[in-house]
């Protein structure tokens, strides 16, 4: 008999306001947050976990294409983001979801989102 697990895990997608690069680390004055928010990101993609971030700048018709997203850029203007949505619908508009908030999204140990030295 073939055991087949099923991957059940959430998909979190970032949908970032138009940066200046993929991530928005450029120039000399990088913004914290945008720092954290990339390490997450990629210590999570090392570990195989699903994650997604787009630019507004680099990706404009995923904008458009994804509903939810075009849905909220058409009622609230470019100010609402950064959004974040899991499985498809929107859990956080106008910041970056907390470690904390991911870890609990993601059913990962919160000191796990962190590279480790």
């Amino acid at each position: 008999m073939i055991d087949l697990k099923l991957d059940t895990r959430k998909v979190m997608k970032i949908y970032d306001p138009t940066l200046c690069c993929p991530t928005g680390l450029c120039g000399v004055d990088i913004d914290p947050e945008l720092m954290r928010i990339a390490v997450v990101l990629e210590t999570l993609k090392k570990k195989g976990i699903p994650v997604e971030r787009f630019n507004l700048r680099d990706h404009p018709q995923v904008y458009v294409s994804t509903k939810v997203v075009n849905d909220c850029l058409m009622a609230e203007g470019a100010e609402v983001f950064p959004i974040t949505t899991l499985d498809g619908e929107i859990v956080l508009k106008k910041v970056y979801p907390t470690n904390k908030q991911i870890s609990e999204w993601l059913n990962i140990p919160e000191e796990e989102l962190t590279i480790k030295k």
